[in-house]
């Protein structure tokens, strides 16, 4: 089970990486440091999907590196299909979302699952596509342009279920 956060660190950027454009830089030290890893009270960080904000950077007294504060998005590309939605489900075309209708001894309430929302999920698959070129095509390059421009996949994609108690929307079960 996953819960995507937004997170905040100061990145050390060693003087040798200087060469190199900051993001490129940051984006480095932070995957070495938390790709890969259980992170206490976040979950496994897969890998750095954005970085959303930089502050200035810093060189302290008796370190010749620059320090950073970065805050930063990870991983994006998790999909849950309509039929693993706590149920009964139903897409609201004028709102263009999805809505639990949730039921209790009093009736009938509609939870809203709003864009941008944080989810509590269960990781039931992961998809992982070669993205790397295929070499120079034959056809004319405008075509091909506009023909890789629909093919482009993420690399790495999980598939989700918030069918379960306890899943779903954060909002759903806080006390509040």
């Amino acid at each position: 089970m996953f819960v995507l956060v937004e997170m905040v660190d100061t990145v050390r950027i060693p003087p040798w990486l200087f060469e190199r454009r900051l993001n490129d830089a940051i984006a480095e030290e932070l995957n070495k440091k938390l790709a890969n890893k259980v992170v206490y009270n976040v979950g496994l960080c897969i890998c750095l999907y954005d970085i959303t904000k930089l502050e200035d950077s810093y060189i302290f007294p008796g370190d010749g590196a620059s320090h950073t504060k970065v805050t930063l998005g990870y991983f994006d590309d998790i999909l849950i299909p309509p039929e693993s939605l706590q149920q009964p489900a139903k897409f609201d075309e004028t709102e263009q979302v999805w809505v639990w209708e949730y039921e209790t001894d009093e009736g009938t309430h509609d939870l809203y699952m709003d864009v941008g929302e944080e989810v509590r999920l269960r990781v039931v698959d992961e998809t992982f596509v070669d993205t790397s070129p295929t070499g120079p095509s034959t056809a004319d390059s405008s075509t091909s342009t506009v023909e890789e421009a629909q093919r482009k996949e993420s690399p790495y994609t999980l598939t989700g279920s918030i069918s379960e108690p306890g899943l779903g929307l954060l909002s759903w079960w806080t006390n509040g």
